[in-house]
């Protein structure tokens, strides 16, 4: 797959920092609960997304968790929402959290997203992904 025609993928991919704790565990937590294995994962300091993040000047950088899903993007509360509703089950009673306006779930993301390290901490190197979940992860 290469970055050009990344968002025309059918499945789910989350571009996420591979480097923060809460990152991670918000990873490991969506391949518990994918029981239909949707979802794609590139940490965002792999060599795939730089070179898309690079070549796709619309694509958001900064402090944000990406979704990509049928040549949409969504960042911060709305990637983090709309991977609820695509894990179903119990996950959908987040969906009413769509109800709050854009600019305050945003100001509560961007709070945590701001102090993560602090408060879930940093690792020095991204993490490898587990064997049995190696074939979700594009590096």
């Amino acid at each position: 797959m290469t970055s050009s025609n990344i968002n025309n993928h059918p499945s789910p991919l989350i571009i996420y920092d591979g480097f923060c704790h809460l990152c991670n565990r918000s990873v490991n937590f969506i391949l518990k609960h994918d029981n239909k294995k949707i979802f794609r994962f590139t940490p965002f300091h792999s060599s795939f997304a730089i070179k898309m993040l690079t070549e796709n000047i619309e694509m958001p950088k900064g402090n944000t968790v990406i979704l990509l899903l049928d040549g949409k993007t969504y960042t911060r509360s709305d990637a983090a929402l709309k991977t609820m509703m695509l894990l179903k089950r119990k996950w959908k009673l987040f969906y009413p959290l769509y109800l709050i306006p854009k600019f305050i779930r945003n100001g509560i993301y961007n709070i945590i997203a701001h102090n993560r390290y602090n408060w879930f901490g940093k690792q020095n190197t991204c993490i490898n992904p587990p064997f049995e979940f190696k074939d979700r992860f594009i590096l």
